[in-house]
């Protein structure tokens, strides 16, 4: 018998929020930096194996797995891969049964990293990476988490059912009536993109926005990694949220599909990744954390993953918009955490899913 255990329930068990937010300027209780030695190597090697929860979309999360094997021979990745709400909710329950099964998880919700870590089932470890190239901002205080990657909730249209000069280019435009049963979304409840966009278009527009938005006939999917593939099918012409790193992968494939970045801003979205004090392979986790954000696997995440890297090391590819160029909305893990039941029952009740 599976045990349910909602994220409230979570919130319920554990103690007040000692910081404001899940990423902050590194304290003096951060462990030490750890390089990879021969002996993490080879410790790893002997567990030979590990498990990744991610809600990574999978071609990426097994491109990383498959290159972290090549890499490292005798260490079995097994990829435990779904949206972000699941992956949250399948951890609660198998804490909550006694069953240590994950080893490292990415999540698309920076949420999650801060009730992991109040719950105390977060193991402090601080790749030499993330210390040396990644801006302290995005450091847990205590090592508990990393930013491994950033990405936007992005719009976007069929190039062959709208022309550019049609296209919506802000979130006021997909209120237009024209857009009505055009449209494709995501989302708060599966995926963890669409959580964080959520909050943050609800914090900046209005709940009042998103009302309107309802009444267009809005087609509903789960992920975001769906909308981008209802465009390029042309089942919608135009996608209300989703991820803009998936519509990136499908034009530079020759799929009809453009990006959109709208003009009030365009929500942020930060993917950290945990190591588990459970963790039935600690070095091969530990192992997997570095590798995950040292420079070799930064840039397979902007060169095949089409995603963004933090690392100082790291270069982009060349004509590929920069953040630095965008506006966007800010990211609030900590307000995120606070609102997400708030946030799910009220998009439900609106949408009608």
């Amino acid at each position: 018998m599976r045990v349910k255990v909602s994220r409230r329930a979570l919130l319920r068990s554990t103690t007040a929020l000692a910081a404001s937010t899940a990423f902050a300027t590194r304290a003096a209780a951060a462990p030490p930096a750890e390089p990879v030695t021969q002996a993490l190597i080879a410790a790893a090697q002997k567990e030979g194996k590990l498990a990744f929860y991610t809600a990574m979309d999978l071609p990426v999360a097994e491109k990383f797995a498959k290159a972290f094997e090549a890499k490292y021979a005798g260490i079995a990745v097994r990829v435990e891969r779904s949206g972000a709400e699941r992956v949250f909710q399948r951890i609660g329950q198998e804490m909550a049964s006694n069953i240590h099964a994950v080893d490292v998880v990415n999540t698309a919700d920076g949420a999650h990293v801060i009730v992991w870590k109040r719950n105390g089932w977060l193991a402090p470890y601080v790749p030499e990476d993330v210390a040396r190239h990644f801006p302290a901002q995005y450091h847990d205080p205590d090592g508990m988490s990393a930013l491994t990657r950033v990405w936007l909730s992005s719009l976007g249209y069929n190039t062959n059912l709208v022309k550019p000069e049609d296209a919506p280019t802000s979130f006021a435009d997909l209120l237009d009536p024209k857009w009505m049963g055009k449209m494709v979304k995501a989302h708060p409840a599966y995926s963890g993109t669409i959580m964080t966009a959520t909050f943050q278009i609800a914090r900046e527009l209005g709940w009042g926005y998103l009302e309107k938005l309802a009444k267009q006939k809005v087609m509903q999917v789960q992920s975001s990694t769906d909308p981008p593939k209802k465009l390029a099918l042309g089942e919608r012409a135009v996608m209300a949220d989703g991820n803009d790193y998936n519509l990136i992968q499908l034009k530079e494939r020759g799929q009809p599909v453009e990006v959109v970045y709208p003009s009030e801003g365009t929500p942020f979205v930060t993917g950290p990744t945990a190591v588990f004090k459970s963790a039935p392979n600690p070095n091969a986790a530990r192992l997997f954390q570095s590798w995950l954000h040292a420079r070799e696997g930064q840039q397979l995440l902007v060169d095949f993953a089409r995603q963004h890297s933090l690392h100082d090391q790291v270069t982009g590819k060349p004509g590929a918009a920069k953040l630095s160029d965008i506006k966007l909305m800010k990211d609030d893990a900590a307000g995120v955490e606070a609102q997400a039941e708030e946030i799910k029952a009220r998009y439900a009740k609106l949408f009608g899913v």
